[in-house]
């Protein structure tokens, strides 16, 4: 049986790429721009804005593409441009972040998790989108990304118990809107 390295080819788009090549950069951008639309819509609620965003975030792409150094995933190290660059564009936008103390907010661990299997993707982008930014942005670095409370503090230089409290709140009105969305849904309001 014959082993393909089925990443030898984008590794040779890259090289590619990096040289400057239009054809190979055109590549990149048409197979990984869709799915970069969709992280940059996460963040920004207008698709014009999220397009722009993106198109800025893939020429900071093409431009540090030597900086790539084919450890781990090229969608990945793509990918944390394109966060890093929303959350640029949010914080210049204006500032976002309420911020609160952890100590004020009640967290808890036993939380009603958000009933979402009876809704459509645009339902859920929808809850999301009506979150304030700074409660957005941090329920998508936290619950989409991955990202710990001191990794979310540190980019977006607030305090851990900022971004636990913008959690919180995020949790909270998302689980309000669900159920606000419940009750339309069955027809009670």
């Amino acid at each position: 049986m014959k082993v393909i390295n089925l990443h030898r080819e984008e590794k040779k788009i890259i090289e590619q790429a990096v040289l400057n090549n239009r054809q190979a950069q055109h590549q990149l951008y048409e197979k990984f721009s869709p799915k970069m639309l969709s992280v940059c819509r996460q963040y920004i609620k207008d698709t014009h804005h999220a397009e722009d965003v993106m198109i800025t975030a893939f020429m900071k792409v093409f431009t540090n593409l030597k900086k790539f150094e084919h450890k781990g995933s090229f969608e990945g190290w793509i990918r944390r441009i394109m966060v890093n660059e929303c959350i640029d564009f949010v914080r210049v936008k204006k500032n976002v972040f309420q911020h609160q103390e952890i100590e004020n907010v009640i967290l808890s661990e036993t939380e009603d998790s958000l009933e979402i299997e009876s809704f459509t993707v645009d339902d859920i982008q929808l809850l999301i989108d009506n979150l304030p930014d700074g409660y957005r942005m941090i329920f998508n670095l936290f619950a989409i990304e991955g990202y710990k409370h001191g990794e979310i503090a540190k980019m977006l230089n607030i305090s851990e118990g900022t971004s636990k409290s913008q959690l919180s709140h995020a949790r909270k009105m998302l689980q309000e809107q669900v159920n606000l969305l419940k009750t339309r849904k069955n027809g009670t309001k």
